[in-house]
């Protein structure tokens, strides 16, 4: 198992349930960073002290307390580490569900692991530690794993950009079925609005018509 782990999170109450976690798994050399700076030349002194981490688990949302920082998010942070760790492992600790940022995780910052800050994540994050201990196979909490192995591609129309638009405008369906028939655009019942856009929630694993349009806004499509 790892011997030396660097966590970096700024939520004490969090740390705290991160620490049983790791105690229940026999790792026990463990260190809290609260600022990304700070992990960062945490991680490079360790390493030139030839007492290199062999695990991070990171945030990737830091509050502003007004201290000033370089990389602002554990994104930025995760980016900073691959320039010059390629081969260190991390894991995400994060309440961040948006796809393309999972994916970006994933495909090009290779990270280990990616796990829901969720009522479930402490136990998916051991799993996660062990799984990233034992094999190079990613893993990742089954409620976000459609992220990265997204449903049958299917062709996104103009007609379905033009109703996640109007979601985005704050429209109900009712207005966006009148608007699409001023525009004479069919279908345009409100009947067909609903099917289409119950296809558009199941098949970008939506919430909910906001976390749609938060979703297509991540994609670029509106």
């Amino acid at each position: 198992m790892f011997k030396k782990v660097l966590v970096v999170e700024d939520f004490d109450v969090i740390n705290s349930g991160i620490k049983i976690a790791l105690d229940e798994i026999g790792i026990h050399h463990v260190d809290y960073i609260s600022y990304c700076d700070e992990a960062f030349l945490k991680i490079k002194s360790a390493f030139l002290k030839g007492e290199p981490y062999g695990l991070i688990i990171s945030d990737l949302s830091f509050e502003n307390d007004g201290t000033p920082q370089q990389l602002k998010s554990g994104e930025e942070l995760i980016t900073k580490i691959r320039e010059e760790f390629i081969d260190l492992k991390i894991i995400v600790f994060s309440v961040e569900d948006k796809p393309y940022t999972i994916q970006n995780l994933y495909k090009n910052l290779k990270i280990q692991s990616y796990i829901w800050k969720n009522r479930n994540g402490l136990k998916e994050l051991k799993k996660a530690i062990y799984k990233s201990f034992t094999s190079s196979e990613f893993y990742i909490s089954p409620e976000l794993h459609a992220a990265i192995h997204p449903k049958k591609a299917v062709e996104i129309t103009d007609y379905d950009l033009s109703l996640i638009k109007y979601l985005s405008l704050g429209f109900l369906q009712e207005v966006i079925s009148e608007k699409l028939k001023e525009k004479g655009i069919t279908p345009s019942s409100t009947s067909a609005i609903e099917k289409r856009l119950k296809f558009l929630k199941e098949h970008f694993n939506a919430n909910n018509p906001a976390h749609l349009v938060a979703i297509a806004k991540d994609f670029g499509l509106i």
